[in-house]
């Protein structure tokens, strides 16, 4: 069982099944499935599935003032997941919220993330609770910033989950990038060929591990210890459904095998199985493979 410290946005989600788009004006909808609402966000998704797997997570984030811990303690005990919520802070004037509408394999999100991005987290308490960890989790929010000194400091590896690498955010996620010595990385709104990408990033923020997922086509994997970059094509374990939240999912996964074996390659097969059985469900905190799925799929499929 791994050690990880997990930083991120916890949010309510709304995922929305639309027929196409642009999405055609109508004043009225109603139909079953439609829509799906639950507890979401990069962070509390990651926190859940490396929980799920097995791990030893202390999460880290902050909610509305008027929302209790007991409310995330709540929806994580009728799923079944006994994450801690005491590093959850109540200091937000109010909760991040996020609708996506989603169809065939393509979605639109809108975000309001209140005042998260000016917010400060505990500084002592993100430092008392790094100290025994095997892995740091981040997103590249204003309120993780502290982490990456910290995980210098204190000699931890820094995972950071930076999704999207369009060009006009590129300046504000440099310390993120250049502090990384795990990477995941989106291609859904790349403005470059994906391995142009991580070349780039290669020879700008030389990270230890590049995690790119590319969609339907699987992911994309650089070591830097070999120097490889390997493309992993998709698995299919599960009818598609749903793809909002596979790329957190899979990241997810591959840390748990990562600091449990050291083997990137394998880790990233796992990593795969985890998140094709994951689409196959609504909602970024659905759908979790166990270990011992993992192993059987893989006997499966590579074996």
């Amino acid at each position: 069982m791994g050690k990880f410290m997990v930083a991120g946005f916890v949010q309510y989600e709304t995922i929305v099944k639309v027929e196409e788009f642009p999405v055609p004006y109508r004043q009225f909808e109603s139909s079953r499935d439609l829509i799906y609402t639950d507890m979401g966000g990069t962070g509390f998704d990651e926190a859940m599935a490396l929980r799920w797997l097995g791990n030893d997570v202390d999460f880290m984030s902050m909610v509305a003032r008027n929302m209790s811990n007991r409310q995330i303690a709540a929806y994580l005990h009728i799923n079944n997941v006994d994450l801690k919520t005491d590093y959850v802070l109540p200091t937000l004037d109010g909760m991040p919220t996020s609708v996506v509408l989603y169809c065939k394999g393509q979605k639109q999100t809108f975000e309001d993330v209140k005042d998260i991005r000016t917010a400060e987290y505990d500084y002592d308490l993100f430092e008392s609770q790094i100290k025994d960890k095997d892995m740091v989790l981040i997103s590249n929010c204003n309120f993780c910033r502290p982490l990456i000194g910290l995980a210098q400091k204190y000699n931890k590896p820094l995972a950071v989950n930076v999704r999207s690498m369009r060009a006009e955010k590129i300046e504000q996620k440099k310390d993120f990038l250049s502090a990384a010595d795990i990477l995941y990385i989106s291609d859904d709104d790349l403005d470059s060929d994906p391995y142009d990408c991580i070349n780039e990033c290669r020879e700008k923020y030389n990270p230890q591990i590049m995690v790119m997922g590319i969609g339907a086509r699987g992911v994309i994997l650089y070591t830097r210890e070999d120097n490889s970059v390997l493309e992993y094509k998709s698995v299919k374990t599960n009818e598609v459904v749903n793809t909002v939240g596979a790329g957190n999912a899979l990241f997810s996964a591959f840390l748990h095998y990562y600091v449990k074996t050291g083997d990137a390659k394998e880790s990233i097969k796992n990593a795969l199985l985890f998140a094709s059985y994951k689409i196959g469900f609504v909602g970024t905190t659905n759908g979790f493979m166990t270990e011992e799925q993992i192993e059987q799929w893989k006997k499966l499929i590579w074996q």
